[in-house]
């Protein structure tokens, strides 16, 4: 059984532009700016017509195609939340460390050196040896990240949330991953929250 707020946090939020509402604040200034001035100061009874029908037949359109185009989900795949942060475990599933990831939209997962630095370094984690230097990528495109392995040493290893089994990724091509699923760097866990 579900709680309100676990059910609330399952809905997709979406994103309204700060331009669409200014839109909407000149059209209600505008509209109510030119009744006023048609209706209170203006004595020609066929203006105030045609004004009031002009006025009804735009907010008629605006009306339709306001609720013909949908706001932009935050997540775009149904009843799945978007990853905010990674979280690398140890064999206990504790946590060990955290990098947020909200509002990135490519980061390099490897290890860091005085030549090259990476987004998410796990040069001092126990199985820091079996790491390549850019070992995987985590890319954000139309609501989804997905991770691809970059051309490593060791490969990456993918648990979803829903399973139990650890599949090994195809290095040829980007893999979809959401909250709840684990990538393996080597031997090193990470699970996305």
């Amino acid at each position: 059984m579900m709680t309100n707020t676990e059910a609330e946090a399952q809905q997709p939020r979406y994103r309204v532009p700060w331009w669409t509402t200014l839109i909407d604040a000149l059209i209600i200034v505008t509209v109510t700016a030119l009744l006023t001035y048609t209706y209170a100061f203006q004595p020609v009874e066929f203006l105030k017509v045609a004004v009031g029908v002009l006025l009804g037949l735009i907010v008629l359109i605006y009306i339709i195609l306001a609720y013909r185009i949908k706001p932009r989900p935050l997540s775009a795949a149904p009843g799945r939340r978007i990853a905010s942060k990674l979280i690398l475990i140890d064999e206990e599933g504790e946590s060990l460390k955290e990098w947020y990831v909200q509002g990135e939209t490519s980061l390099v997962i490897g290890k860091s050196s005085p030549q090259e630095e990476v987004d998410i370094d796990l040069s001092d984690t126990e199985y820091a040896s079996l790491i390549s230097s850019q070992h995987a990528v985590l890319n954000y495109a139309a609501g989804k990240w997905y991770v691809e392995d970059a051309d490593s040493r060791n490969g990456i290893g993918l648990r979803r949330a829903s399973s139990s089994a650890v599949q090994r990724m195809d290095p040829e091509k980007p893999h979809e991953v959401g909250v709840g699923d684990m990538l393996y760097i080597a031997n090193t866990r990470i699970i996305l929250k």
